[in-house]
């Protein structure tokens, strides 16, 4: 019996990875896109097709497949700023040649776009449900309402296109230029007879989820024979501060001398003071709800460097 194929772009990225682990144990085969020549190693024994390609240029020949979901792009809000321009282009001209590509495709399968809880204004009631209102506080927010702008507009001309709003997350393979991996890149930099890093604001408060968890919310947003909306937030229902996490990150390290220093040059002065998520809508239409916690979270993503080190 042949297996229906569900294709991930950005296979070989840290979301990506985690993806088609859960796509391959769902029971679906794995077609994988990445800019790089070969599928990363950790998941070479569970795709079953690779291809590399510059989705600015063109999406490659998957014809006949149940879903595409869709991770590539230029990520993270800071970097964004430097090259506004290319953030804008590059995150939109992926989507137009995906969905150009399937416009053409008798079989047109449910595209799921990932956008980001970055594009809500913090200044608002929270949590935020799907409705709340947008803000475009940086380039890369504004490439990812006009990813979504997109969407409605491939939905008029036919295409299953889905947005899934995903808020902060971590977890195990996270690399560098996110707040979980910099701390630890920090704290294993320190010399012997050092015990504080430097850090910008971490009272802010984030709604962080596990990786592994948001990947289960794409699969099953992906795979679900019916969905009531077109836009789904994915998050914890809660935030946390930076602090917390660099807290449970010594202890797990088992460094309880260790302590942090703010580095005024690190502040962003446009930074909110907090934010949360509202899942309800994915909770009530496919059952979906966080089920790792944060100290499972932090505990596996250091067992995930420290392998990278044996």
């Amino acid at each position: 019996m042949n297996k229906e194929k569900i294709v991930i772009s950005g296979v070989n990225g840290f979301v990506g990875k985690h993806l088609a682990l859960e796509i391959h144990n769902n029971g679906f085969s794995v077609i994988g896109i990445g800019q790089e020549e070969n599928v990363h190693p950790e998941i070479s024994n569970i795709i079953d097709c690779y291809y590399q390609a510059d989705l600015v240029e063109e999406w490659p020949d998957t014809s006949n497949v149940k879903a595409v979901i869709h991770l590539a792009g230029l990520a993270a809000v800071g970097p964004s700023f430097d090259n506004p321009q290319k953030y804008i282009n590059v995150n939109s001209a992926m989507v137009t040649n995906l969905c150009e590509y399937y416009i053409k495709q008798e079989t047109k399968p449910r595209i799921v776009l990932v956008s980001s809880g970055a594009v809500y204004s913090p200044d608002q009631k929270l949590p935020i449900n799907e409705e709340g209102e947008i803000c475009y506080s940086s380039p890369y927010a504004v490439s990812k309402i006009l990813n979504e702008n997109q969407a409605k507009y491939y939905r008029q001309r036919g295409l299953d296109c889905i947005v899934v709003r995903p808020f902060n997350h971590i977890g195990p393979g996270q690399a560098s230029g996110f707040i979980l991996p910099d701390f630890y890149d920090r704290i294993s930099s320190l010399l012997d007879n050092e015990n504080i890093i430097q850090t910008g604001n971490i009272e802010t408060k984030r709604d962080y989820t596990d990786v592994r968890d948001i990947v289960k919310a794409y699969s099953k947003i992906a795979t679900s024979l019916k969905l009531n909306h077109n836009v789904y937030n994915i998050c914890s229902g809660k935030s946390i501060p930076g602090s917390e996490i660099f807290n449970k990150l010594k202890d797990s390290m088992k460094l309880n001398n260790l302590t942090y220093k703010t580095d005024p040059s690190l502040v962003r002065p446009t930074d909110a003071k907090d934010i949360i998520g509202d899942f309800s809508r994915i909770k009530e239409d496919l059952g979906w709800s966080p089920q790792i916690d944060l100290q499972k979270t932090i505990a596996d993503f250091i067992e995930s460097k420290a392998s990278l080190i044996l």
